[in-house]
């Protein structure tokens, strides 16, 4: 991969560049609701069946539409659509011209560095699988 690859436009990364730049914080990855009347969506701690929840990466990234159909895989285009992805998002932050964080692991070297500063939902969530109704399950991150 190019050195600095993550201050380039998102159209100008190539495919290891783009999941690389990905800051694996896994609220992508979680269940939310959108209100039918107003628009708005309010995010959950529920887990796709596929998140490890002590990583917050996906168990099976590659093979993961034949599990979970319903996975959106993220594009450059995409990402400048979707209102759900969180403000601290690199894809996001990319996608608005603007840097990845500090505590980015292409910047720290450290997947944990995110986990130290309370961005990703690793140890924060629940699966899918033990959840119950979604409702019961509402939360703001804060982040």
């Amino acid at each position: 991969m190019r050195e600095g690859f993550w201050d380039l436009p998102l159209d100008a990364l190539t495919r290891e560049e783009w999941e690389a730049l990905c800051d694996g914080c896994g609220r992508c990855c979680l269940h939310k609701l959108e209100d039918e009347d107003s628009g708005e969506i309010a995010e959950t701690n529920v887990a796709c069946k596929l998140l490890d929840t002590t990583t917050a990466r996906c168990k099976d990234y590659k093979h993961r539409k034949a599990f979970v159909p319903d996975c959106l895989r993220l594009t450059p285009a995409l990402v400048k659509k979707v209102p759900w992805l969180p403000k601290t998002c690199a894809y996001r932050l990319r996608a608005e011209d603007k840097p990845i964080p500090e505590w980015h692991y292409l910047r720290t070297g450290s997947r944990e560095a995110m986990i130290e500063a309370g961005i990703s939902v690793a140890h924060r969530v629940i699966s899918e699988d033990d959840a119950g109704p979604l409702e019961h399950h509402m939360v703001e991150w804060g982040i």
